[in-house]
């Protein structure tokens, strides 16, 4: 079966490099692509943050992994792919919940992406309470650890 997207949106921030880390002073612009309507976006500013589908565009076909340690680091238990959230991946796809700050005609202004300059965006959705997580969330320690200076 072959899926064929196209983006909606696009991805402007000083971030050229896919760096692991300290992503939380970059403000991001999802500019929507020129086929999309502005008003796409109407009712949007209602909503305090986002779901951001975006296509890592960059990653190379051959670094995709299906088994490591999370960033190469021994210290952390080989994981399969679908245990972390690293870039490299089958489908090359990523999700980030992001704080909407403005909305300007075709623009909207994000904190908290995880995606550099120029990424695809494949959707755009309102995060709603009722589908987050009804239960605690549960992760190993590792994980924690990874994620410390992630924001």
């Amino acid at each position: 079966m072959k899926i064929e997207l196209k983006p909606v949106a696009f991805v402007r921030n000083v971030r050229t490099k896919p760096i692991d880390d300290e992503w939380s002073s970059v403000v991001s612009h999802i500019i929507l692509a020129p086929d999309i309507p502005h008003s796409a976006l109407q009712g949007i500013k209602e909503f305090s943050h986002l779901e951001i589908i975006y296509y890592f565009d960059q990653v190379i076909k051959q670094e995709i992994v299906y088994e490591n340690h999370p960033r190469g680091n021994t210290n952390y238990p080989k994981v399969g792919i679908f245990a972390q959230r690293k870039k490299d991946r089958p489908n090359q796809l990523g999700i980030c919940t992001v704080e909407l700050i403005q909305l300007d005609g075709n623009q909207l202004t994000v904190k908290y992406l995880d995606a550099i300059d120029g990424t695809p965006v494949l959707d755009i959705k309102p995060v709603l309470r009722e589908f987050e997580p009804q239960s605690s969330i549960r992760q190993p320690e590792w994980a924690t650890d990874l994620m410390k200076h992630y924001w």
